[in-house]
């Protein structure tokens, strides 16, 4: 029997802030003392964005400096490693939005060896065990721990899959992959199941590894490894990737298959104008980021997208670009962002992984998952004038069975006739915000108008194959139905992507100070249609910005660019008083120009993710790119009919 013995400091991460600084203060709680427990728990308030600077030991001061309790931020830096804590004690969907395992590392080295929570997300748990970092959901273990019982590994890992017990056994990914992954063959093509499946388990099974603790079956909940087509890191995740190598593997390293990897720097390219990073003096910190990344790249002869030639802005950001370049019906694509979903649209498997996941597929060529189950997601009747593939998620996001974590670890499967009438890029909204709705992936069968986008945006001549759709019969966790004939543009509140309201029936209207149209899923082709339908409107009518309404325009990839000034579009939108700004993440993760500098401070943006402090202080409202147009020429959020109708009755400012 092995145990691990835990000191009994508890950290229970509350509502109450007044009952978080008594912790930290010295006070030991039992769990009814600790009131409410915080739900949906971000990795943007476990590890603020401006804390990827860091990615070594230095990472154990940090942990929660961005968690929210009673709007205010209780934890600051080093409290946690001060503290003592050894566990620490949350309620539901623990670790959501982004893939960074910045989170877990920091918990890990501040001294947490367990957090116990309701429920997590997939990809933070998966960062955790990789790390080492016990996760569970069994609350009777907080009082045996503050009674100084020892509590045996075998109970932490009885509910887990054998391939996650056993990471978690050897202490995490890279020790188990250098102990257990010697012996990897590939299992028959039918070896999987005779059955009716769905795409993305035949996607699984042509992909499938086995290994001495994974098997080759299809089961939902069981663990596997998979050999992805493609690999990818963005900037702020190879230094942990190389650092971590480096540490287990010496140099040099030897590669799996370089030529399947991708390397991106796409998040830093507009830091130089991040209010927050500015503030913090974190510019030398991101520069230094940046330079190891750049090593990285040279010393192993890697094909990198980085920056224009005038070193502001980069060529695009990861996940868009893969799906411009790269992706293919069928293939499997893994990527240090969340959002690596994007290229679902195509009709091939695409997920998030953390550094440590990356690293061992860096050198292994394989990547650990869960086989997930899927949901089926039928989007019937048609859209209406003005409404969206955003406003779409934005329902699914409000949906009570997708807040409450039914999609969590799950694959979306998008089926329906709305689907039929969606383009590419719209479909990618779809898949992109797979990672708000919790879920392992986003997928659309591939069809003609996969074909048309890889024949117009590619060159390729795609022939599409006969098993590439879901057989009928196949099983689904869950059917959801959307009648989008009802649905209406939609917002989502500040806080969290899942607060959507129709626009329509907000009881009072919000005024704007920025409104921000780009990002993965902002930043697309048709996302600047639409920003231009709304501004050439406006244009034409002697309409711009409204005056207390900083509007910026930030392209997702440079083909986006090109697109734009081929069509045109940059004479109306600097008309309209937008600034353009070259292709990056930009605001969206609180480095560039569109985040806010103050806490009174309301922004609409169409990006992914309004969490806490995302995208500065201030509060974020998500809305469709039409809805944010329409929004800064209102200077209050409004919907585009809103604005023509307020135009025609003569009520909206001039020039």
């Amino acid at each position: 029997m092995t145990t691990i013995q835990l000191n009994s400091r508890i950290l229970f991460l509350s509502d109450d802030p007044e009952v978080v600084e008594r912790q930290l203060q010295g006070a030991n709680l039992a769990l009814v003392e600790a009131g409410a427990l915080r739900d949906s728990i971000s990795t943007d308030e476990i590890t603020p964005a401006t804390v990827g600077t860091v990615w070594d030991e230095r990472l154990g001061r940090y942990p929660y400096t961005g968690f929210v309790s009673g709007g205010r931020c209780p934890i600051g830096i080093d409290a946690v490693r001060n503290g003592g804590f050894a566990v620490t004690v949350a309620g539901k969907r623990y670790g959501k939005g982004s893939s960074r395992e910045h989170s877990p590392r920091s918990e890990r080295t501040a001294g947490i060896r367990l957090v116990i929570a309701e429920s997590f997300e997939r990809i933070y748990r998966q960062n955790a065990d990789n790390l080492g970092l016990f996760t569970s959901t069994d609350f009777s273990l907080i009082e045996r721990i503050q009674h100084g019982e020892p509590i045996d590994i075998e109970e932490l890992v009885a509910s887990r899959d054998a391939q996650a017990a056993a990471i978690l056994r050897h202490g995490g990914l890279l020790r188990y992959g250098r102990e257990r992954m010697k012996q990897i063959s590939l299992p028959p093509m039918d070896a999987a199941s005779n059955g009716a499946l769905t795409l993305v388990e035949k996607i699984i099974a042509r992909h499938l590894a086995v290994t001495g603790d994974s098997g080759s079956g299809l089961k939902p909940g069981s663990g596997a490894f998979v050999r992805p087509d493609w690999r990818f890191l963005i900037e702020y995740y190879t230094p942990m990737c190389a650092h971590m190598l480096h540490a287990e593997f010496g140099r040099p390293l030897q590669l799996h298959d370089a030529q399947s990897v991708r390397l991106f720097e796409d998040h830093t390219s507009y830091v130089h104008r991040s209010i927050a990073h500015t503030r913090a003096g974190l510019i030398p910190a991101v520069q230094n980021v940046v330079r190891e990344h750049r090593k990285f790249v040279e010393e192993y002869g890697l094909i990198a997208h980085g920056l224009l030639a005038d070193g502001i802005g980069s060529e695009g950001i990861s996940h868009p670009m893969m799906s411009e370049r790269y992706a293919l019906p069928g293939q499997m694509i893994v990527g240090t962002d969340s959002h690596t979903t994007h290229s679902g649209a195509l009709g091939c498997i695409a997920f998030g992984v953390g550094s440590t996941e990356m690293a061992n597929a860096l050198v292994t060529g394989l990547v650990r998952i869960t086989v997930p189950a899927s949901l089926r997601i039928e989007l019937a009747g048609r859209l209406a004038t003005g409404v969206s593939a955003k406003d779409v998620v934005l329902h699914l996001l409000a949906d009570p069975r997708i807040r409450a974590g039914s999609g969590v670890g799950k694959v979306f499967e998008f089926t329906g006739p709305v689907i039929a009438q969606l383009s590419t890029d719209e479909r990618a909204t779809l898949t992109n915000m797979t990672a708000e709705l919790g879920g392992f992936t986003g997928i659309v069968a591939p069809d003609q108008e996969t074909v048309r986008f890889l024949r117009e945006r590619r060159g390729i001549d795609f022939q599409l194959q006969d098993w590439m759709y879901s057989d009928a019969g196949a099983s689904y966790a869950e059917l959801i139905q959307v009648d989008c004939s009802t649905l209406a543009p939609m917002v989502a509140r500040p806080g969290d992507p899942g607060n959507g309201v129709p626009v329509t029936e907000l009881p009072e209207r919000p005024k704007v100070d920025i409104a921000y149209g780009g990002s993965c899923t902002g930043g697309k082709r048709e996302d600047f249609d639409a920003y231009h339908q709304v501004l050439s409107w406006a244009v034409a009518r002697g309409l711009r910005a409204h005056p207390g309404v900083k509007l910026y325009l930030q392209f997702g990839t440079i083909d986006v660019r090109d697109y734009c000034v081929k069509k045109g579009y940059l004479h109306v939108f600097e008309r309209a008083g937008a600034e353009m700004l070259q292709p990056s993440c930009g605001a969206c993760v609180n480095g560039g120009p569109g985040t806010s500098g103050r806490a009174d401070e309301i922004t609409i943006s169409a990006i992914n993710r309004n969490f806490p402090g995302r995208c500065g202080p201030g509060k974020v409202w998500l809305a469709s790119p039409a809805t944010v147009a329409a929004s800064a020429i209102a200077g209050e959020i409004a919907a585009f009919s809103e604005v023509q109708a307020r135009a025609d009755e003569g009520s909206l400012h001039a020039g």
